[in-house]
């Protein structure tokens, strides 16, 4: 005769093991989102125009002042010198490396796309009531911090910015996070040059206090949306003989 306390007890653990069983996202559909999130996240901020991120500052303010050169198209020419530059870094070129600027266009694109709509235009940047602009800056900045989470959890590479990141790292066996200091830093200084040789000194274009406030808050907000990521999804890929070629 079966014990009914261990029944229960069984029965109790079934329970528990049901409530935390994890939702499956497959891989290349968290990419997807991802990247789409992004440049839906960037145009957020971009119109509410309290300043962006600093890596995205340089592609910004080049597309400010070059004509021809849209928000998406500054990115492609922003992440293909730092792609070039990456290569000389490592004296190797592999073909998987390429998915990066592969990243890089698919992101462009989305972006220019997005900006289409009037709502977020480069002529409606700041012109919607304070209220609203502030809703967005937020919104933008914790959709940065989630998309950059959910591409970190992909096998597929990111954009150049943090693909650049992660092999410097790699190749010299310095701290991820030591790197990524550096790497900002640098982008905040590339910024404000080039606001100063584009717009003279006191005019500064896409750099402002939000972007100080993105600086602080992307770390923090990445992890915790990281961490309630593992707890409640799991990423399996789609295609996982594909995924062997990503290192």
């Amino acid at each position: 005769m079966e014990d009914p306390i261990l029944k229960e007890s069984a029965s109790g653990e079934k329970k528990q093991e049901k409530h935390f069983r994890k939702f499956t996202v497959k891989a290349e559909a968290a990419y997807v989102l991802g990247v789409a999130f992004l440049a839906l996240a960037v145009a957020m901020c971009a119109a509410a125009d309290f300043g962006v991120s600093m890596i995205v500052a340089p592609a910004y303010i080049l597309s400010l002042k070059v004509s021809f050169l849209s928000f998406g198209r500054a990115e492609y020419l922003v992440q293909a010198v730092l792609f070039i530059a990456l290569c000389i870094v490592l004296k190797k070129v592999r073909f998987s490396y390429f998915f990066a600027f592969f990243t890089c266009i698919f992101y462009g694109a989305a972006l220019d796309l997005i900006r289409l709509i009037p709502f977020f235009s480069q002529s409606a940047a700041g012109a919607a009531a304070l209220p609203a602009r502030i809703a967005l800056f937020i919104g933008g900045m914790a959709l940065t911090s989630f998309s950059v989470m959910l591409s970190v959890k992909t096998y597929l590479y990111p954009q150049v910015y943090d693909f650049f990141v992660k092999q410097i790292s790699k190749k010299f066996s310095k701290p991820l996070s030591r790197i990524k200091t550096a790497f900002d830093a640098s982008f905040l200084l590339l910024s404000c040059a080039l606001s100063f040789a584009l717009f003279g000194f006191g005019n500064f274009k896409g750099i402002g206090w939000g972007t100080l406030i993105i600086t602080a808050c992307n770390g923090p907000l990445i992890g915790l949306f990281g961490k309630l990521f593992d707890k409640y999804v799991e990423i399996t890929p789609i295609f996982p003989r594909f995924s062997r070629y990503f290192d």
